[in-house]
């Protein structure tokens, strides 16, 4: 099962987040809110990642 991570305003934003949690090793997954197909810039995005990961995330997130 997936969990919802961050929601960005933008797709460029979801795809930084879904790369530097890749980076850190956790697998990813970005999706538009409204439930359109991916590719509309201005659309709010969600980042989710694994929920056997959250831990990790959240670790991740309270160093920054």
């Amino acid at each position: 099962m997936w969990v919802e991570m961050k929601k960005v305003p933008s797709l460029m934003l979801a795809e930084m987040w879904k790369e530097y949690f890749e980076g850190e090793g956790v697998p990813s997954r970005i999706m538009p809110e409204n439930g359109l197909p991916i590719g509309q810039e201005s659309a709010i995005y969600k980042v989710y990642v694994p929920q056997d990961k959250q831990h990790v995330v959240e670790e991740i997130l309270r160093k920054l």
